[in-house]
C-alpha cells in the first residue's frame, strides 16, 4: 500500500496542490493502480492460450447486444437536399449579432 508521504511527494513531483481530503482517495485510488499493475506482471496462460482476466473494479460488463436494424438509404436521402457537396449536405454559416 502506498504510503501518505509518497502520495505527497509524488503531488509535489508533478506540481499539484493536494489538500488532506484528497490525500485518502488518492491513496486508495494509487493503492489500486499499483495492484493492478502487479496483477499485469503476474499475468499467465491456461492451456488453451486465454489470459487471466483482472477485474480491478469488481464490475460487470454493462454492453448491449450489437442489433443491426435497417437503415435509409443514403442516395434517397440525399437527393431532397438543396445544393450539397460531394454526397454530403452543406448548410449556410449563421452569423450571431
Amino acid at each position: 500500500m502506498i504510503t501518505k508521504e509518497e502520495v505527497l511527494k509524488i503531488a509535489k513531483l508533478a506540481k499539484l496542490s493536494v489538500n488532506n481530503d484528497e490525500i485518502d482517495m488518492l491513496i486508495e485510488d494509487m493503492s489500486k493502480i499499483i495492484e493492478y499493475a502487479d496483477a499485469i506482471n503476474t499475468v499467465t496462460e491456461d492451456e488453451d492460450n486465454e489470459v487471466e482476466f483482472y477485474n480491478i473494479n469488481n464490475s460487470a460488463n454493462a454492453f448491449n447486444e450489437d442489433i443491426v436494424i435497417d437503415s435509409y438509404d443514403r442516395d434517397e436521402i440525399l437527393k431532397n437536399r438543396e445544393g450539397g457537396e460531394k454526397g454530403y449536405f452543406v448548410i449556410r454559416k449563421r452569423h450571431r449579432g
